[in-house]
């Protein structure tokens, strides 16, 4: 495949902006440049902190099924109130929570999750060719791998309990192979013999290292003549119902078309056009032990802790646990301890060189279906966030379908489901045209 380059981009029109360097802002970026676009990128954070830095780095293709599965508000109560549980709730942000929370928990039956699975394949279910065709004639093609996504069990009976699930993943085009017993050791022998279930799904792929692909993607745009800034974007200006540019503490910036991909940033961006978008900023946690003595053979869900062992270079990541408390939240210790427990119960004897910890911040909607749009009260004002806990996943393919949105392109899936005007109701109407607005308060 050949790629346009951004040496055909017209210059004497204003730059698209992408605001947020994440993974769905460089891939939308990238995909740009290849359309001939010249393209200026404006994040805020430093890159360690980014959500695209801290995920388990799985190209999580058949992770289409919500965290609001059938069953869930009965099983809540003990998640929230328990140490060892990954659900953890700061409890004066509970208030504030709460209107969220209600409309989130209300998808938690089966015509919904459907739905919501149905919704999210077109946009994660072939990640791994999405990120190869993203990468393609980059270094940042060198940390994936293709690999199986494990998911290991118990016992049989844990298995078939999530039964929804899997039949779900099956009439979406899934495949597994599973392994009990002496065939799970043969799988892989890494974990105790009371976890003698696992699931192996296939065709899934894993990034190595996500600090690294982010930076070489990065360097990739910059060195194809993106422009990044490192600003806080606090306002979209627009004229006659049309953006022209955006404003940033140092000055604003023209622009002929903005996306904005901030993450759970984002809502804040939309809300100064007049546009509120119910999406919660879920606190994750990751630890990494460097040199580990024991690496599972594939990237491994364990669902009883609601965790992934994720092998990557030099060292294995533990990614799991959410925590409530809004983008104020600067994180604490006791999801990192719940993480280390379970972690020591399915690697007793693990040993490491050092230990290194994470926490940030990603987006989630009331019905856990990414907003993918063009804005509907501003033209040239496009969205793409929302996508929880499969940003990494979904980022590739959502760049692109956004890139094609902004240039003009035909998109080959259905958007309906990503639509933002499911949020907006009859309320929202063309904000007045701005110009300059003072820093929004954080």
């Amino acid at each position: 495949m050949t790629h346009a380059s951004l040496n055909t981009a017209d210059k004497t029109q204003p730059p698209v902006v992408v605001v947020g360097g994440g993974m769905v802002g460089i891939a939308t970026a990238i995909w740009l440049q290849r359309a001939g676009q010249q393209v200026t990128l404006i994040d805020m954070a430093e890159p360690t902190q980014r959500a695209s830095y801290g995920n388990a780095g799985v190209l999580a293709s058949s992770s289409v099924l919500p965290v609001t599965m059938p069953g869930l508000l009965g099983k809540l109560p003990k998640m929230v109130l328990s140490p060892n549980e990954p659900i953890f709730v700061r409890w004066p942000y509970l208030p504030k929570l709460m209107p969220w929370a209600l409309r989130y928990l209300s998808h938690g039956n089966e015509a919904d999750v459907r739905r919501i699975a149905s919704a999210m394949a077109p946009i994660i279910g072939n990640s791994l060719d999405d990120h190869l065709s993203l990468t393609e004639g980059t270094s940042a093609q060198r940390h994936i791998k293709p690999c199986d996504f494990a998911v290991l069990f118990k016992d049989r009976a844990e298995f078939e309990a999530g039964r929804l699930a899997w039949d779900i993943r099956k009439g979406l085009g899934f495949e597994w192979t599973e392994h009990e017993g002496a065939a799970r050791d043969t799988y892989d022998p890494l974990f105790p013999n009371d976890f003698g279930f696992l699931a192996a799904l296939h065709k899934h792929g894993q990034i190595t290292d996500p600090g690294a692909y982010l930076a070489d993607l990065h360097d990739h745009f910059t060195a194809a003549g993106g422009s990044v800034v490192q600003a806080q974007v606090t306002d979209i200006t627009h004229e006659n119902g049309k953006v022209t540019g955006v404003v940033t503490p140092d000055g604003p910036l023209d622009a002929s078309a903005v996306a904005i991909t901030a993450g759970a940033w984002s809502p804040l961006v939309t809300k100064k056009l007049g546009v509120k978008i119910p999406v919660e900023a879920e606190s994750g946690y990751h630890l990494e032990f460097w040199d580990a003595s024991h690496m599972p053979k594939s990237p491994t869900l364990v669902p009883g802790f609601k965790f992934i062992l994720s092998p990557m270079e030099g060292r294995l990541r533990v990614a799991g646990g959410v925590e409530f408390g809004g983008l104020n939240n600067k994180g604490r210790e006791a999801p990192f301890a719940a993480l280390k427990r379970g972690v020591h119960q399915i690697l007793p004897g693990l040993t490491y060189a050092k230990e290194t910890r994470w926490m940030g911040h990603r987006p989630a909607p009331t019905d856990s279906i990414p907003i993918i749009d063009q804005l509907p009260t501003v033209k040239g004002v496009y969205l793409g966030f929302g996508h929880q806990h499969v940003g990494l996943t979904g980022s590739a393919r959502t760049g692109q379908i956004l890139a094609n949105m902004i240039v003009g392109n035909a998109v080959n899936i259905d958007l309906h489901p990503y639509r933002v005007s499911r949020f907006m109701g009859a309320k929202a109407s063309l904000p007045r045209a701005v110009h300059t607005h003072q820093k929004e308060p954080r």
